[in-house]
């Protein structure tokens, strides 16, 4: 085997990072993960997560945690309400399949949708039906803690932040803001679109994709939010109008997450001064920037257990290439960073590991070097495509027709 007697390092302890670190033990290689929380219960997860049967979920099985998978899937989580931004609903998927009243009428919508020609309602039929497939949702910190606990004892190296590496040997030595160093025969970079390893490998920066999200987590929703958190159903919420979107779901925990997306200039952040942990200010912008919107979205803002994230969405470019190291590559966000409105982040970086370990495993190549060329090729090869159809799917919910469009494609997608 390719890495038989090799030290194995991963940077981060995200999805991709901790799936790459289980396949790899169950094939006896010798793997650590570094990760910079402190403990698995510091980092602040994100909304629930599905996982696509050609990528996340066949990673799943492979790595024999379908059962544990399975045992903890949101039943109701993949399920939607479309709204529009008068708090308007559009079309629900809690209701009955089976009845005709599965899709809620959109006014004026229709002789709007008429004046669309079939070759670019295939369009967008093409860039936005994954959003409306069913698939199986788990909170993201259950879906962590099933691979944590499938990973042998003291595989994760916490409290490790990435400061540098130099090469040493035909390896790397890491060095830790902890002031701890390690060595290892391979590095891996699983730490994510702000990647401190990526540099080692490729110098091109991101590209702003002209739409920033403002994420923000009410914890204790049905207390703080009751009218939002009874109003999903367990499921997810989607209202889209003016050329901006707000999306929420609830979660295991009791929290609700939510985005506010909107094109925004790049400087935004930087330029606003606006204190993310002010909530008086959040919500002051948020009346000023989502002013049309309906009253019934300011619950969003009112509590007091809420935190928020600025989220400028950013690519790699689709072209994106680097020279093949035999003790060095990346998977995931660091190798292919790319807004989430095709919901393939999180699929992708699973997929990553999965191919990752095989090749590196198994005896189809005669070095290091050629498996992860290998890899390489495919992984950039897909990320192309995957970051297409999300800068797509962004320009579509985005749009002056973003709602009947996207109710055009859960109706469809329903009666199939």
């Amino acid at each position: 085997m390719l890495l038989e007697n090799k030290q194995v390092a991963i940077i981060g302890g995200g999805m991709g990072g901790l799936l790459l670190a289980r396949l790899l033990q169950m094939q006896n290689v010798n793997v650590k993960v570094f990760e910079r929380d402190t403990n698995d219960e510091v980092r602040i997860q994100g909304s629930p997560l599905d996982l696509h049967e050609d990528s996340g979920l066949k990673a799943m099985i492979n790595a024999g945690l379908e059962k544990e998978f399975y045992s903890n899937i949101s039943p109701n989580a993949s399920k939607a309400r479309i709204l529009n931004k008068d708090f308007e609903l559009k079309f629900d998927e809690h209701l009955d399949s089976n009845t005709d009243s599965i899709s809620i009428s959109m006014s004026n919508s229709k002789s709007k949708s008429k004046s669309k020609s079939k070759s670019k309602q295939n369009s967008i039929d093409n860039s936005l039906q994954d959003i409306s497939k069913p698939r199986p949702e788990i909170d993201r910190s259950v879906l962590r803690n099933i691979l944590l606990q499938s990973l042998l004892p003291e595989t994760i190296i916490w409290d490790s932040y990435f400061l540098s590496m130099e090469k040493e040997n035909k390896g790397w030595r890491l060095h830790f803001k902890n002031e701890t160093n390690f060595y290892a025969d391979l590095v891996i970079a699983a730490d994510g679109a702000n990647s401190k390893v990526r540099s080692y490998l490729n110098a091109e920066k991101p590209i702003y994709s002209g739409i920033t999200m403002l994420e923000g987590t009410i914890y204790n929703a049905k207390e703080n939010a009751p009218n939002l958190f009874h109003f999903s159903k367990g499921g997810k919420v989607l209202a889209l109008g003016n050329e901006q979107t707000i999306m929420y779901g609830t979660k295991g925990d009791g929290s609700l997450m939510f985005l506010l997306s909107s094109k925004i200039p790049e400087n935004w952040i930087s330029e606003s001064d606006l204190d993310f942990k002010n909530n008086q200010e959040v919500f002051d912008w948020f009346k000023e920037v989502y002013k049309e919107w309906s009253p019934k979205w300011h619950e969003l803002l009112l509590s007091d257990e809420l935190y928020f994230i600025p989220r400028p969405q950013y690519y790699f470019p689709l072209n994106q290439t680097w020279e093949t190291q035999d003790n060095l590559t990346m998977i995931g966000d660091a190798a292919h960073r790319m807004p989430p409105f095709a919901g393939k982040g999180a699929n992708l970086a699973m997929l990553d590991a999965l191919e990752l370990s095989e090749f590196l495993t198994t005896n189809s190549f005669k070095d290091i070097k050629s498996a992860i060329s290998h890899f390489e090729k495919r992984m950039l090869e897909r990320a192309t495509k995957a970051t297409e159809d999300t800068l797509k799917n962004g320009a579509q919910l985005h749009s002056e027709n973003a709602l009947e469009n996207l109710v055009a494609i859960f109706e469809r997608t329903t009666k199939t």
